[in-house]
């Protein structure tokens, strides 16, 4: 069977501009970035041979791979990762990721300075941003193992015989099939007219697929978590948020509503990565004896029948979510059954967008079920004081200096920066992660191994694949 990829031409082909997500699929195979990514979210060098910061940590310096070209022959050089940088600073897809990058500039000797407004000791695990070439053909140019071309209506991807990587068994073109939609990408895996594609089968736009297929999951940055209201309501105790928090369990949600497409974590760091801390997990985690323990310090006490009170006064919560996604509905019924059953009164609010959106806007919630791509560095910002996600108005003059000391810190020092910032995380529970959900590559039966996806490049380390003849 031919290895056909899919491809959605009117959405454009631009890795950095474009949103469209079949498209964003094919720049694995077409361009690199000054690092990549591996399957524990570790940086690796790719068009960058190093990089070094700063004594102050707000320049980092990179130097550039040698004997690297683009698809037109010509050689990379520091100019074109200076613009395809700022190129992207400013796009729709990375600007958030990005907004730490004051400025970029060629250096002297080749070189490429990036300049921040605050220190970030991670700063390469952001920069697995495609490095392009302007070109007036229907993509940029690219260094990686193939180049995109068109003729008349047909589109297919041609493996460069001059590029930097290796790729034995790649086949010499690619076809690629044009789709319109889901439900385009959908009839064309299902008919067999494309070989692989990639989804999130927990997400509101999962591909409804009825044939026969093998998946490969893998790890991402995309955290499910309970945000609590501190402001106002049972949860201004950090006893109760420590209760809740301790009271589920997150290896039951995984399996039985997640269907194993996530990985359990109480802490914002997947723990596939090296600032994952099994102890400080621990701490946060499902444990019985601790909730009761939170609860009864905080001045609760169980009636009779097994309930939570305090006087006269149940422990009663509201937890929102929006009714979007049958899976984050399905899940927080899951968590509400388990605190129920441990206590607490818990009732699910499923509300459409606009109202769940406008509900934590308002603090009209005791809990809410959220859901956030963190970056590559597991900065935990958005959650926290000054983040976007921060609905809870949760406030902590420590918290503050803890992150920006996690920010700072590079190599093991980072480590134990994250050890502390998780030690408080675990005395406050602003939020209470859950897990991380998995995405999925799905490939013909029997057609591939050797498949290693990741977050950023469904084709990481793409020179082992092995196709079926």
């Amino acid at each position: 069977m031919e290895f056909a990829l899919a491809c959605f031409p009117s959405g454009g082909f631009d890795p950095i501009a474009g949103t469209d997500r079949t498209n964003s699929v094919l720049a694995g195979l077409q361009y690199d970035g000054l690092y990549e990514l591996d399957q524990n979210f570790r940086p690796q060098p790719a068009l960058a041979v190093s990089g070094a910061a700063s004594e102050d940590g707000r320049t980092w310096t990179f130097v550039l791979r040698q004997g690297v070209t683009f698809s037109d022959g010509s050689p990379l050089t520091a100019a074109e990762v200076v613009s395809s940088l700022t190129a992207a600073k400013a796009s729709e897809r990375y600007a958030q990721r990005l907004a730490g990058i004051s400025a970029v500039r060629a250096g002297a000797d080749g070189s490429v300075e990036v300049v921040l407004s605050s220190p970030n000791g991670d700063l390469p695990a952001l920069l697995d941003i495609p490095i392009v070439k302007k070109s007036a053909g229907p993509a940029p140019l690219g260094t990686g193992w193939y180049v995109l071309e068109q003729s008349g209506e047909s589109w297919l991807l041609r493996r460069r015989p001059e590029s930097w990587r290796e790729a034995a068994h790649a086949p010499e073109t690619i076809p690629l099939r044009a789709v319109e939609g889901t439900a385009g990408l959908t009839s064309a895996f299902d008919s067999r007219d494309v070989s692989l594609v990639d989804t999130d089968l927990t997400g509101i736009g999962a591909l409804n697929l009825s044939g026969s297929f093998e998946t490969t999951d893998y790890a991402t940055t995309d955290l499910l978590y309970l945000g609590f209201n501190t402001a106002s309501g049972a949860c201004r105790s950090t006893a109760v948020r420590l209760a809740v928090s301790r009271g589920i369990d997150r290896d039951s949600l995984c399996s039985a509503v997640l269907s194993r497409h996530a990985a359990a974590s109480a802490l914002p760091v997947h723990p596939h990565a090296a600032l994952y801390d099994a102890d400080s997990a621990a701490a946060l985690d499902r444990d019985p004896e601790g909730m009761e323990t939170a609860l009864t310090d905080g001045g609760w006490s169980k009636d009779d029948s097994g309930a939570w009170k305090r006087g006269r006064s149940a422990l009663s919560l509201t937890l929102v979510v929006g009714q979007d996604s049958s899976y984050k509905s399905s899940a927080a019924g899951d968590i509400a059954r388990q605190l129920n059953a441990a206590g607490f009164d818990v009732t699910v609010q499923r509300l459409a967008w606009e109202d769940y959106l406008s509900a934590l806007q308002n603090g009209k919630f005791d809990l809410y079920l959220g859901e956030v791509k963190l970056t590559a560095d597991f900065d935990p910002s958005p959650l926290l004081p000054g983040g976007a996600l921060n609905y809870g108005r949760y406030s902590d003059q420590a918290m503050a200096a803890l992150l920006s000391a996690f920010r700072a810190a590079q190599g093991e020092e980072r480590i134990s920066a994250a050890q502390a910032l998780y030690a408080r995380l675990g005395e406050t529970a602003p939020f209470a992660p859950l897990c991380f959900k998995n995405w999925s590559v799905l490939s013909q039966w029997g057609q591939l191994t050797g498949l290693a996806p990741t977050q950023q490049n469904v084709f990481y380390q793409f020179g082992n694949w092995n196709f079926a003849d």
